[in-house]
């Protein structure tokens, strides 16, 4: 076996057995230190003008303060899980369908397994929101579980997009992406002008009940914009570079 292949090999085993963060199923959490604001954010350069620089930058950064999942685009994110795979605490994590969901459920799926197959240790996937918002609720539950099927035990978030739905549209996201078994409901892929709102998370963590936690993202600059959030019941954060490296040095 070449030594290629053998990182290849021990990235993908990496992704495997290692085990998602322990996280309070939504409930409030409380966030007071550096050390623990890091382990709730995910980092994320997953614009298609990011560059290999800015890349190389984020993995740096994550392994500074210790963040929990480092997202790119599909083409470079056997990169990130070889960069990451000596670092047990920090996942390599893959976008599925990204950022519009419309991709087939048979795409979809051969997407989370190429992903699991590179090394990531957790997947975020955009619902197919045509298929939703046409209240074709059968097709969405298929679709989501493709991806929980072939990402095989990783960890799936689920992008539902809240900027475009009503309240009654969230709660019924929410029960399809927990009744699929993701293990997050996911507000927003951050491609939308509208931020992420504070009654986003309070909508989503009445309705989830304690049977799949939350990740927050769209527009998410400040701590205290962070630890609303996280009382409200949200576990996870997806920010870009610079706001992930500016609320973790707002922590001093």
């Amino acid at each position: 076996m070449t030594e290629k292949a053998m990182t290849e090999k021990a990235v993908t085993e990496k992704a495997v057995t290692e085990k998602p963060i322990a996280e309070k199923l939504v409930t409030e959490e409380i966030i007071e230190t550096r050390e623990e604001l890091a382990r709730h954010i995910d980092v994320s350069c997953v614009q298609a003008f990011h560059t290999r620089d800015e890349i190389d930058r984020m993995i740096e950064a994550a392994k500074k303060y210790r963040f929990a999942c480092v997202f790119t685009l599909p083409a470079f994110s056997s990169y990130v899980a070889e960069r990451l795979f000596r670092e047990p605490d920090i996942s390599a994590g893959g976008v599925v369908s990204f950022p519009g969901g419309g991709d087939t459920i048979l795409q979809k799926g051969r997407q989370a397994r190429e992903l699991r197959e590179m090394g990531c240790g957790e997947i975020d996937m955009v619902m197919n929101l045509t298929a939703f918002k046409s209240g074709e609720y059968a097709y969405v539950s298929e679709d989501i579980m493709a991806v929980i099927d072939n990402a095989a035990g990783i960890p799936v978030k689920v992008i539902i997009e809240t900027p475009y739905l009503a309240e009654e549209e969230i709660r019924r996201a929410v029960d399809l992406c927990a009744e699929a078994g993701a293990a997050y409901v996911k507000t927003s892929t951050g491609w939308h002008q509208e931020k992420t709102q504070l009654e986003h998370i309070r909508i989503m963590a009445s309705q989830a009940r304690g049977r799949i936690r939350l990740k927050a993202a769209g527009g998410i600059r400040t701590v205290e914009t962070i630890r609303g959030m996280a009382q409200a019941g949200c576990s996870r954060f997806g920010l870009g570079l610079k706001p992930a490296i500016q609320v973790m040095e707002d922590m001093y």
